[in-house]
């Protein structure tokens, strides 16, 4: 009997929505061959992760098996799917997969990274697919928010497993391929061992809408207004840009795209071919000479992001053009949990302007790309499979994934970043845990959760900093007080008198009868001066500053 296994492993994206990242693999224990299905990032926020730029999944355990890697696959150009490929390509320097735009997407990733391009490469759709060791991995299409977003049909000698991705149930998604239940059901057909899908909107209990419904109200909406009108939805949603941009050009609006996101995935559209009939846009420079009744922005910064379009133009001027009192702003876009802050203050910011704010409330300029509950019952029907893996969830939309599954008969799993599952059998078994965490891009340089970084930043950032230099003669004595620097701390505290002349009065006061032993031990008397920083700055203030201690020992 053969000992070899099928493995699924996810390193991010179960359990929290974003940094995608799930590993399959089939061989003896330990010695599987693997591949790697998308590598995404996380958004930063100032309060769990302050000055970092990106967050992705920490793939150690991969790094350390680097050499079992047959490839990576990226289902679609989504951030939370493909951000990260450039920045780990060096460290796994396995090829990846992508359908056409993506590709296109991941390339440009990997050029400004200085990455070989050519380490991409563009797979067709079913029924090519792409062998690599014990695999046969084909793209299977699907629509989705962004162009030729596929699911993965992947083979091994264990059984079919059919990977989702992102997707949706939509006849009609104006950019990319509807839904096609025939094709569905014929890869079905062989059996499936594993469907391992996606969970973003299981708690959505009626059946998902079309992208093609909100052409007809944007439009309505646009034709109405009488001043100019701005739009934002989420740059890779192509189909939305283009429907946004059509119903301007219907209301006899000249069109403006405007930030640097929104023009790459056009332009990318339209080099592969997604994209062939997409309005005449004008400059911003154009766009100064006509009339203002007569201009429709479409601009980026649909959750708030502070140095997009939209911030900037709340905020005042974006590259000459302005809004004003009488204009329309329009969110074609759902605020993602986490950016409500941001979102709102753009919001009250454009309402200090005299502008009219449309979101998504009434629920006709926005429809989901994810697939709603009646639509995950229907795959779960069409594709039959022997167990259901939910990923692309929190841990609450997993576990209500896995709830729909059994109520349909099927065996569903709760496998959250780090759990090992065995897909050999008729059951699935946890064959292992893996320690998962998040690797943080902060400027130019990775580091790790645990490595203290990011938590020292939060700790400064709630109680403030103190920097207490003392500087000590050959025999260990003081050489004159010890001075004190502050930042983010107040400058008086309760006593009324100089915080600065407080601390540096009780650490003299210490040094002064201070033992010869402790003066004579850095690790000692470092730790002394920071107990008495932190508790005078207790007293002073009612909180504990981080505080970093520098003892200068002048010698002969």
């Amino acid at each position: 009997m053969s000992n070899e296994r099928l493995i699924y492993l996810p390193l991010g994206g179960a359990g929290e929505i974003g940094m995608n990242a799930y590993v399959y693999g089939y061989g003896a224990p330990g010695k599987e061959r693997l591949i790697l299905v998308d590598l995404g990032v996380a958004f930063p926020d100032m309060d769990s992760s302050p000055g970092v730029d990106l967050i992705f999944a920490d793939i150690t355990w991969l790094k350390e098996r680097a050499d079992q890697l047959e490839a990576v696959f990226v289902t679609h150009a989504h951030e939370d799917h493909v951000g990260a490929v450039a920045h780990c390509y060096e460290a796994l320097g396995a090829p990846i997969y992508a359908r056409a735009f993506t590709a296109n997407i991941a390339r440009r990733k990997m050029e400004e990274h200085g990455n070989p391009v050519e380490a991409v490469r563009t797979a067709s759709a079913w029924p090519e697919q792409i062998e690599l060791g014990p695999f046969k991995v084909g793209f299977l299409p699907v629509s989705h928010s962004i162009p030729e977003s596929a699911g993965l049909i992947i083979d091994s000698p264990a059984g079919r497993v059919v990977h989702t991705g992102d997707f949706k149930l939509d006849p009609n998604p104006i950019v990319g391929e509807p839904f096609d239940a025939d094709l569905w059901a014929e890869v079905a057909k062989p059996g499936v061992k594993a469907l391992v899908c996606d969970s973003t909107n299981v708690f959505s209990n009626h059946a998902g809408r079309s992208e093609s419904e909100v052409g007809p109200e944007i439009t309505r909406l646009v034709s109405e207004a009488s001043g100019m009108v701005v739009a934002t939805t989420f740059a890779s949603n192509v189909a939305r840009v283009k429907t946004l941009a059509e119903a301007g050009q219907r209301a006899g609006r000249s069109v403006v795209l405007l930030g640097r996101a929104m023009r790459r995935m056009i332009e990318a559209a339209t080099e592969t071919g997604i994209l062939g009939d997409f309005p005449k846009v004008i400059s911003a420079e154009q766009a100064s000479e006509v009339p203002r009744e007569n201009l429709m922005l479409i601009v980026t910064g649909s959750q708030g992001e502070r140095r997009a379009a939209s911030a900037q133009l709340a905020r005042g001027k974006y590259l000459g053009l302005e809004v004003k009192e009488g204009d329309l702003f329009l969110f074609s876009s759902k605020t993602i949990p986490g950016n409500e802050r941001g979102v709102i203050r753009i919001i009250n910011q454009f309402s200090e302007k005299g502008v009219d704010v449309v979101d998504d409330s009434s629920g006709l300029y926005h429809v989901s790309g994810h697939a709603n509950r009646p639509d995950l019952e229907q795959v779960h029907k069409l594709i039959d499979p022997q167990m259901v893996i939910p990923m692309h969830g929190e841990h609450r939309h997993l576990r209500e994934h896995v709830k729909l599954a059994e109520s349909g008969g099927r065996t569903g799993v709760l496998a959250v970043n780090g759990t090992m599952l065995d897909l050999t059998g008729n059951a699935p078994t946890v064959a292992d845990y893996i320690e998962t965490g998040r690797t943080y891009l902060d400027g130019s340089v990775q580091i790790g959760a645990l490595d203290g970084v990011v938590r020292d930043r939060i700790r400064m950032a709630l109680n403030g900093h103190v920097t207490v230099t003392v500087i000590l003669d050959e025999e260990d004595e003081p050489l004159g007080e010890p001075w004190c620097d502050t930042i983010g701390l107040p400058e008086t505290g309760s006593s009324r008198a100089a915080l600065v002349e407080v601390l540096e009065e009780d650490l003299n006061q210490f040094l002064m009868r201070a033992e010869a032993k402790t003066l004579r031990d850095d690790d000692q008397l470092e730790e002394a001066l920071r107990r008495i920083v932190r508790q005078s700055a207790k007293s002073e203030l009612g909180k504990k500053p981080e505080v970093t201690v520098v003892i200068s020992r002048m010698r002969a």
